[in-house]
């Protein structure tokens, strides 16, 4: 791992990554963004939404710690992570992303690891890229993993550009993280060079809503690419049915199906 921290911090970091995956793959689904978005669908009954994606093949769940008490009795004993900063659609700059807690407090809330936002190539980086340092540093005191959540955002910047991905991970080793998760370049063939460019476990986001083919081809095509799994929010609780979708994504993550085959035991359309 990434830190200077003793073995008992080192054994307590491994711990906590098995509680947020299985066999070293990840299905976490962040809910975070009620300050980004506010209440949107799939966050009002936050309590519904945990539950039908814990009970259908989700690693892990991550919230603001404010809403900690309405995730734990619904989370099905799965993983549970802390995001620790945030901005809003109708702020000045939702690159500007501000610290919203403290490892102390993510621990206080019952996480088992902290996440946090950074925005490689915004007019906010400088002061992003300290941030982050400084949180890994203070996470590994307390044996807690860090999830980086990398994008390359800022003018005159292709959020997809493998070059620029792949800098973005390797930043997030760089800076001690344990995990990064970042935007997927589009296609297995480019988003090898970003996998490649850090021995961290890579997760793709989900962005916006696609279709349900869409969603599972992009899931597929980052496995085959070398990522261990996906973060991915709107796609899985802004769907109708977040159980099944969550089920289609587990197939491919946990049990290597084909686009198809996930699709179908999911009882989803196998759309062409």
């Amino acid at each position: 791992m990434n830190t200077g921290a003793g073995v008992g911090a080192r054994s307590g970091l491994t711990a906590r990554l098995n509680r947020i995956s299985t066999d070293g793959r990840y299905l976490i689904v962040p809910m975070d963004h009620g300050i980004t978005l506010g209440p949107v669908k799939g966050l009002v009954d936050l309590e519904s939404t945990v539950d039908a994606i814990t009970d259908n093949g989700a690693d892990a769940v991550l919230t603001q710690r404010g809403v900690a008490s309405r995730v734990h009795p619904n989370k099905n004993t799965k993983g549970y992570i802390v995001h620790l900063n945030g901005s809003t659609v109708i702020g000045p700059d939702t690159t500007d992303k501000r610290p919203t807690g403290s490892v102390e407090g993510a621990l206080r809330a019952g996480a088992d690891v902290v996440s946090f936002h950074i925005n490689i190539g915004s007019d906010h980086e400088p002061d992003q890229l300290t941030q982050l340092s400084n949180l890994t540093e203070e996470a590994h005191r307390y044996g807690i993993p860090v999830l980086a959540m990398n994008y390359a955002r800022g003018p005159g910047i292709d959020e997809h550009d493998p070059e620029s991905l792949a800098h973005a991970v390797r930043i997030a080793e760089e800076l001690g993280a344990d995990v990064v998760k970042t935007a997927y370049s589009g296609e297995p063939e480019s988003f090898e060079q970003v996998c490649a460019a850090t021995q961290l476990p890579v997760v793709i986001a989900g962005g916006s809503r696609g279709t349900d083919r869409q969603t599972i081809e992009m899931v597929r095509g980052a496995i085959d690419a070398g990522a261990a799994g996906v973060s991915m929010g709107r796609s899985i609780f802004q769907h109708d049915n977040p159980g099944s979708i969550t089920r289609a994504v587990s197939a491919v993550i946990h049990d290597g199906a084909s686009v198809d085959t996930a699709l179908d035991i999911a009882g989803l359309e196998i759309e062409v």
